[in-house]
């Protein structure tokens, strides 16, 4: 009876330390760091949209809309970090976190984020952590960037060209069919183009906008990250 006892004892154990250890994914939220002008967000396939605040939860689905002259610094998962410029929409397409257990102190093991600029211009602070995996990828009509290592990058677009130009380190790029390209800071890639290779930003006036732009928006995102992180379970 007693070994009985033992037996059950050890295969409880075991079963509770499998479950305690087991991945658990959910979805997330991104958080509104800042907001700036009329920037709203919602469900555009309903046309139901309503103001970002500071205490908006943005979710799967939900498209953000800053008007001109506006707006927001988003937390979008723990490494990446986003600024919608004015004039500009992007659809959240998934935000999503696995971590070991449902204990809210449990490490992460993977965190993923997918955002799609339907138009204008998102700039992009990358910095991955050196324990988790990250899934983070940006589309835009004909282009997709996944970033892989710490960077700085801009992805802006009207619906029919798009333009990656990275503010710091490098970004990686693909256009539909298409070989990857590797942007590296101040360069730049249009799509469509005739182009193999990224061209100086230096050249060209709107790529020159980018490169300003993301380094006034990435020191924001910085200093928003690390505070932001400081506060987050994981």
């Amino acid at each position: 009876m007693r070994r009985t006892v033992i037996a059950v004892s050890i295969v409880l154990c075991s079963l509770l330390t499998n479950g305690c250890s087991k991945a658990i994914a959910r979805a997330t939220a991104a958080t509104v760091f800042s907001v700036n002008g009329g920037v709203a967000f919602g469900r555009a396939e309903r046309n139901d949209f309503q103001p970002v605040t500071l205490k908006s939860r943005i979710h799967d689905g939900d498209s953000v809309r800053a008007a001109n002259g506006a707006s927001v610094d988003l937390g979008l998962i723990p490494g990446a970090f986003a600024q919608l410029s004015s004039d500009s929409e992007i659809k959240v397409e998934e935000l999503r976190i696995t971590k070991d257990g449902n204990e809210t102190a449990g490490d992460m093991r993977e965190r993923r984020a997918r955002i799609r600029v339907i138009r204008g211009k998102l700039i992009v602070l990358f910095i991955p952590s050196d324990t988790n995996a990250s899934g983070f990828v940006i589309t835009a009509p004909g282009v997709t960037v996944k970033p892989n290592s710490d960077c700085l990058f801009s992805v802006w677009t009207d619906g029919t060209t798009t333009r990656v130009t990275c503010a710091k380190e490098k970004v990686i790029a693909s256009a539909d069919e298409q070989p990857p390209v590797t942007i590296a800071v101040g360069y730049f890639q249009r799509w469509p183009t005739g182009r193999n290779e990224p061209v100086v930003a230096a050249g060209d006036a709107s790529a020159q906008i980018d490169i300003t732009e993301s380094l006034q928006a990435g020191d924001r995102l910085l200093d928003h990250a690390s505070s932001w992180q400081k506060r987050r379970p994981f």
